[in-house]
């Protein structure tokens, strides 16, 4: 386990919770010199150790016994496969707790690939109130109603929306939030047609139905929707079946961008020689489709990038490699409990009636607020492949629709 202390700061809405982001921002600028490309980070044989600040009261071996401090547990794979990530959240979620500097909760991290059942027994055993994680939905579903039935909120960093609610909030990037504001963005440039290309499985499912209710909503129509599996002769015949409906304007691939640069050809070539490309929040990972001639010119929607660059480059600085993408949601999740921490007595429950402030909440990924179901409400941009980058051709909104 790895333990962190977080100061508490005072209660504000999400315009004052910005602020507080942009000074843990300013903090980051000053302790690096270098830019962090976005992305997977390259593989390494031993992940590095999650740093361990001074820790008033931590004598000998064992969990510290001082009691004037909120105990959050935070909940990630820091062995097995998915190790990179949960390192990298573990690690910037530490580097939040360096930035804001106080003593008023103390975080300990819990290795869920030995067992997130048992993590978060362990966590709760030890007197945590508040979660932050897991990151996998079938951890997720493993942990909640241990935490539920402990009255413990989790504030996960999974995207499935079927496993938010009932004391579980998602941190994680919305695909159904991506697919609304790309659509909204390609419908007001006068795009009315579209089409879909999505994966079997879950993922592919979801889209398909966040696709549909998008289009239906701005005004437009989906005139075809075509499943593949991820070979050759399934996405060839996917896009085959696509050309012979009605004409598309615009076309979502519900997958990864290093999968629509193999597709956008195929598409071309057979009925979309002028359809806008369109993507998910998953691009936002992919730095290297700004050489994908054929990608150049496409749209997706994610969050805003310029905090989350600073973010980066003092990871670097720090841990001498580059984070990977969801290591912001780690940070902000610090940001989250250090905000609602001022409200919040020592050794009383977590104040969840304070999770669903309308105003919402800031950090690094931008605002965002909890709906009635759980998930975080984000506010997103639409950017651009270019041949130099992403290019922003459509800001974030600046407040919340009501």
């Amino acid at each position: 386990m790895a333990e962190a202390m977080v100061v508490s700061q005072p209660r504000q809405t999400w315009r004052g919770t910005f602020r507080l982001a942009v000074v843990a921002a300013a903090l980051l600028i000053s302790g690096c010199q270098t830019m962090i490309p976005k992305g997977k980070p390259p593989p390494t044989d031993q992940p590095p150790p999650v740093e361990r600040p001074d820790e008033p009261g931590d004598i000998g071996t064992g969990l510290p016994q001082d009691k004037a401090r909120h105990r959050v547990a935070l909940l990630v794979p820091m062995t097995g496969a998915n190790a990179g990530v949960g390192q990298s959240i573990a690690n910037a979620a530490n580097l939040a707790v360096l930035d804001t500097g106080g003593n008023a909760i103390r975080i300990t991290t819990y290795d869920t690939a030995t067992g997130a059942a048992a993590a978060a027994q362990k966590a709760l055993a030890e007197g945590s109130s508040v979660i932050l994680g897991p990151l996998l939905a079938e951890d997720v579903r493993a942990v909640a109603p241990i935490a539920r039935a402990r009255r413990v909120p989790l504030i996960s960093f999974s995207n499935d929306a079927s496993v938010a609610g009932n004391g579980t909030y998602l941190l994680g990037f919305s695909p159904a939030q991506s697919i609304r504001r790309v659509v909204e963005y390609a419908r007001s440039k006068g795009m009315t047609r579209f089409a879909g290309l999505v994966p079997n499985g879950v993922y592919g499912q979801r889209s398909s139905s966040a696709l549909l209710r998008a289009v239906e909503s701005a005004g437009g129509q989906v005139v075809s929707m075509q499943n593949f599996d991820r070979s050759k002769t399934s996405i060839s015949a996917a896009i085959t079946r696509m050309s012979k409906d009605s004409a598309y304007q615009a076309v979502l691939i519900a997958d990864s961008g290093s999968f629509a640069a193999q597709a956008v050809p195929l598409i071309r070539r057979n009925g979309g020689a002028t359809a806008k490309i369109l993507g998910t929040e998953l691009w936002n990972t992919e730095a290297g489709l700004v050489s994908s001639v054929p990608m150049r010119g496409a749209w997706f929607a994610s969050v805003p990038d310029n905090l989350y660059t600073q973010l980066a480059a003092k990871y670097r600085a720090r841990y001498g490699r580059a984070p990977y993408r969801l290591a912001s949601l780690g940070y902000d999740s610090v940001l989250l409990v250090t905000r609602i921490s001022r409200d919040w007595k020592v050794g009383q429950p977590f104040p969840v009636k304070a999770m669903n402030d309308s105003g919402g909440f800031s950090g690094i990924d931008g605002p965002f607020r909890f709906g009635r179901d759980g998930i975080a409400d984000r506010m997103l941009e639409v950017q651009q492949i270019d041949a130099t980058g992403f290019t922003t051709v459509s800001p974030a909104p600046r407040q919340f629709q009501e």
